[in-house]
C-alpha cells in the first residue's frame, strides 16, 4: 500500500513539473514573438461574421480574408471551432508577407434552432499566437406546418 501511496505522489509531482514547464515554454514563446518587432500578425477584413437569419438544414460557409501584415511569415498551426457544429479550414503553407489568405468556417444548421454564436481560435507564430474569430446568427426552424402535404395525425390535411 506504502509503494502505490509513494507511486501516486510521484506522478501528481511528475504531472505538476510537466505543466509548469508547458506554461513557462509558453510565456517565453508569447514573450519572443511580443518583442520581435518582424514577428507575422494577421489583419482581418472583419473578425465577426453575422449570417442573419438561416433556415433550418443546410450548412452555412464564410470565407474570412487576412493580410499577413508582418515582416516575416505567418504559420497556422491550428484552427479550432467552440463546437463539433463549426468546421474551420486554413491554409496549410505558410502564409508571406503581404499575401491574403483565408479561413473558411462551416456551421451546421441541422437540427440546431436558435441563435448561436461561434469561437474560432487560430493558433499561429504571429505577434498574437492565439486569435479568436467568431460566427453568429439565428437558424430558423423549418415550419412543417405551413408544408401542403402535411396531414393531421387525427386523418385531416391541415394545408389551406
Amino acid at each position: 500500500m506504502r509503494m502505490k501511496t509513494m507511486f501516486s505522489a510521484a506522478m501528481a509531482v511528475v504531472g505538476i513539473v510537466t505543466l509548469m514547464a508547458f506554461q513557462q515554454a509558453q510565456q517565453q514563446q508569447q514573450t519572443q514573438q511580443a518583442t520581435n518587432p518582424n514577428a507575422p500578425e494577421f489583419k482581418f477584413e472583419h473578425e465577426v461574421w453575422d449570417f442573419g437569419e438561416v433556415p433550418e438544414g443546410p450548412k452555412v460557409k464564410h470565407d474570412f480574408w487576412f493580410t499577413n501584415v508582418g515582416k516575416e511569415p505567418l504559420i497556422i498551426h491550428n484552427v479550432r471551432a467552440s463546437c463539433g457544429c463549426t468546421v474551420p479550414t486554413w491554409p496549410k503553407e505558410p502564409i508571406l508577407p503581404g499575401q491574403k489568405a483565408k479561413i473558411t468556417v462551416e456551421y451546421n444548421t441541422q437540427g440546431r434552432p436558435g441563435p448561436f454564436t461561434k469561437a474560432i481560435t487560430i493558433y499561429s507564430n504571429a505577434k498574437t499566437p492565439t486569435k479568436v474569430i467568431y460566427i453568429k446568427g439565428v437558424v430558423v426552424r423549418q415550419d412543417q406546418a405551413t408544408s401542403p402535404d402535411r396531414q393531421d395525425p387525427l386523418g385531416g390535411s391541415q394545408a389551406k
